[in-house]
């Protein structure tokens, strides 16, 4: 099953948006928005993100490098590297944003 959102009451006033993962864990917390109509928007937002958005490693030792490498469900991550007719990798590709 794949994830969804939720629409909160924020404990200052106004809305929060939750990122549950399949599994109902909480993935995200949104900021808190004025109105109902603003969170929805922010979901809107969230979904275009998440389609296209660059993944940017913003760690001590990640200098802000773009990851380029197609992610993959966590699930799978622990059957170890699936080729799909491919050579894998073993060292991680990623350019200088």
């Amino acid at each position: 099953m794949a994830g969804h959102f939720e629409l909160v009451d924020a404990s200052d006033g106004g809305y929060r948006v939750r990122m549950l993962d399949g599994s109902g864990s909480l993935m995200a917390i949104s900021v808190t928005f004025p109105t109902k109509r603003a969170a929805v928007a922010g979901i809107e937002m969230a979904r275009e993100i998440a389609g296209t958005g660059l993944i940017r490693d913003c760690t001590s030792k990640g200098a802000g490098l773009v990851i380029r490498d197609k992610a993959r469900p966590l699930s799978s991550l622990k059957d170890g590297p699936v080729s799909r007719g491919r050579k894998v990798s073993k060292t991680p590709r990623t350019t200088v944003g």
